[in-house]
């Protein structure tokens, strides 16, 4: 049950139109500052039709069109007050673009693969007794292996896991082609380039089961590379890794 109601929460939904319920800090601030945008757009683009609709609405009641070319009171007026509004908004949007790239020293270090078609995941961290590192590749599910409240063409055989609370870098690249790693809860869309390393830092505030997908199109199979991300507690995610390592 509590499978259900995290998909619900964190997995797009038939005909949403709204965000998935953010889990990181990053993700609430992009949320709330598009709500923020989206009430001054509406104020602004509400005002524009008026001026729009009065113009035509006296021409057609007076078709001779007025002389007047210039006047030094309006054009001051629409020229500060659209630059006012610009500045208001410029304010919290460089503070949400610098801290998508605030570089924080991180906890854990997770090494994100992208394949055709499919992702690799490597926790550098961890090293297991024949001196491998902890890592996996995550493929979709096939939908005759899906079993009851799991999500078609989401599902993946091998999750990733990551802990709660704690400052997580990936570090994002690709084998083959172009690709993006994207989960929208958690603010995240980076792109995979072969040959390039590419790194975001997240910080999850809670648990659940996290979904997304390639956002890059790159072949065929694009729409069957689904990303799926276990957010756990500090002690499930221990008890992850030492599984994992003694595989």
């Amino acid at each position: 049950m509590q499978r259900r109601k995290s998909a619900r929460c964190d997995a797009p939904r038939p005909w949403q139109r709204g965000f998935q319920d953010p889990a990181t800090p990053i993700a609430e601030g992009i949320i709330r500052f598009h709500h923020d945008l989206m009430f001054v757009l509406v104020r602004v683009s509400v005002f524009v039709a008026w001026m729009l609709g009065r113009c035509v609405w006296h021409f057609v009641g007076n078709p001779v069109a007025s002389q007047v070319v210039h006047g030094t009171r309006i054009e001051i007026v629409w020229t500060r007050i659209p630059a006012r509004i610009l500045v208001r908004i410029a304010v919290p949007s460089f503070a949400l673009l610098y801290s998508l790239d605030e570089r924080v020293d991180p906890a854990r270090t997770v090494k994100v693969v992208g394949h055709q078609w499919y992702w690799s995941y490597e926790y550098a961290d961890y090293v297991k007794e024949d001196a491998s590192t902890v890592g996996f590749d995550s493929y979709r599910l096939p939908d005759d292996e899906l079993t009851t409240g799991q999500l078609r063409l989401l599902e993946v055989d091998h999750r990733m896991a990551l802990p709660i609370d704690t400052h997580i870098r990936r570090i994002v690249t690709a084998a083959d082609v172009l690709h993006s790693w994207a989960v929208p809860s958690f603010g995240v869309k980076i792109d995979a380039c072969p040959g390039r390393l590419n790194q975001v830092s997240r910080f999850v505030t809670r648990p659940g089961v996290f979904y997304g997908q390639c956002s890059e199109i790159c072949g065929v199979n694009h729409g069957f590379m689904p990303i799926v991300v276990e957010a756990r507690s500090l002690g499930d995610y221990v008890a992850w890794v030492e599984a994992h390592r003694a595989e």
